[in-house]
């Protein structure tokens, strides 16, 4: 009979095995691939290169989201609270991770809970989409977002890493028309993300029929949650079935540029293996909005708040340094630029 963890220690596991271990994709992001065209004369002064965007209605500083993380154990209330903070003080996006904690188990809500420290930013609640299959609904979404204030909701889409989780859920028929429900039902955007294989363009016409306000690609290129679920696994079978799936995905690149193409104007956040600002910025010439990072936030707050701000901060200027030397001014200019393909 297969052992299953309790949720609050998986959450533990998963902030252990990703700090302490190479849980790196064997694909790349495909950004390798592009290149922007160097400006020897920008015609404009660096500090007059504006990040600022807007996103869900919105003002951010820079178009930067700390991606959805985690939550669910004291160890992950703390990193929570760090990285909210650093999104208070630095003006960028937040996502948190799977609340389904929370909603079992109504005495680790607090782990997820941030607004005290960061009133005033663009913060994403999270479920599993495979949740709406196994009992959950408009009501649980519904206290996800309520239960930390949200401005929008994830649900994540995370079929391969279910199929190697011996406490997986894996049935998921039907599964679009709940997500559809819940679009129409929640009154705030719901924004469905994949967790580091990326979203098809098959799977992008299904969510923007069902009516889904915004997608995070997440695409293969970054942490890889089958080499993650590789380290947690109970048997050498199981171990040997995970390590298997180390080059699985779609690369970010290919994700944002099929499914821009798909819909020109759809909100789209590119995440999945960015590690820097000129990543993020390669991402929004391609056709993205928001560029997400995860990895380098959660080292970050495992040090300490100012090293996370400080990260943030450098990410920022690194945006704001290729726009200047790729001779632009504003991030509606920057998601204007053609990029270099690369032979």
């Amino acid at each position: 009979m297969k052992k299953v963890t309790p949720i609050s220690q998986r959450k533990s596991d998963h902030i252990r095995i990703n700090l302490r271990e190479n849980v790196q994709s064997a694909i790349t992001t495909g950004l390798e691939k592009y290149r922007f065209e160097h400006q020897a004369l920008p015609e404009c002064d660096l500090e007059a290169v504006d990040t600022s965007t807007r996103f869900l209605n919105k003002t951010l500083a820079a178009p930067i989201l700390i991606s959805s993380m985690t939550g669910g154990s004291q160890e992950a209330a703390q990193i929570n609270l760090i990285l909210a903070e650093a999104a208070e003080q630095t003006h960028i996006a937040m996502g948190l991770g799977s609340q389904r904690a929370a909603i079992e188990h109504p005495e680790l809500a607090h782990t997820f809970q941030v607004r005290r420290v960061a009133p005033n930013i663009l913060l994403f609640a999270n479920l599993g989409a495979i949740q709406l299959n196994y009992r959950y609904g408009i009501d649980e979404c519904r206290k996800a977002v309520e239960m930390v204030e949200a401005d929008a909701l994830i649900l994540h889409l995370n079929p391969l890493q279910e199929a190697l989780q011996p406490e997986g859920e894996t049935r998921f028929s039907n599964l679009i028309d709940k997500i559809a429900a819940v679009c129409h039902s929640l009154p705030v955007p719901v924004i469905v993300k994949e967790v580091g294989w990326g979203i098809s363009e098959r799977v992008a016409k299904l969510l923007i029929q069902a009516g889904v306000a915004a997608i995070d690609v997440a695409g293969a290129g970054g942490t890889s949650w089958s080499q993650v679920e590789m380290y947690r696994a109970q048997t050498e079978s199981a171990a040997r079935i995970a390590s298997h799936f180390v080059d699985w995905g779609i690369p970010t690149a290919e994700c944002i540029r099929k499914i821009r193409a798909l819909h020109p104007s759809l909100p789209l956040i590119a995440s999945g293996g960015l590690r820097n600002g000129i990543d993020i910025a390669k991402c929004l010439a391609l056709g993205a909005d928001l560029g997400g990072m995860a990895s380098p936030f959660l080292k970050a707050a495992a040090c300490s708040l100012r090293e996370t701000i400080n990260i943030i901060n450098e990410i920022k200027r690194e945006i704001q340094i290729t726009m200047f030397v790729a001779g632009v001014k504003s991030i509606s200019e920057l998601r204007q630029v053609q990029l270099k393909e690369i032979s």
